[in-house]
């Protein structure tokens, strides 16, 4: 299992699109992924579904966790963190 915590840092937060791009990147993955908010109440969602991700309501600086578990867990987590950190390749 791979823990990762990141802050959501573009200006739009993890809207739509920016939640589909991270659904398709985690669909490529054999792993299981979660996103946790970590505030409290802390609300977790699976990264393979849209409709979760969205209802995390992650706006800009939010910290989300991100956990992954599975066969290629550490490569999961690895390019879902670069996707955030590079703000889902949205310029701003």
């Amino acid at each position: 299992m791979e823990l990762r915590r990141i802050v959501i840092p573009n200006r739009l937060g993890l809207h739509a699109r920016a939640a589909a791009k991270l659904v398709r990147l985690a669909n490529t993955f054999r792993s299981s992924v979660q996103v946790s908010r970590c505030e409290s109440p802390q609300r977790s969602a699976d990264a393979k579904n849209i409709l979760g991700l969205l209802l995390l309501a992650a706006t800009q600086y939010t910290e989300i966790e991100i956990m992954t578990e599975g066969i290629d867990e550490t490569a999961a987590i690895d390019a879902l963190s670069r996707l955030i950190e590079e703000k889902f390749g949205e310029k701003e």
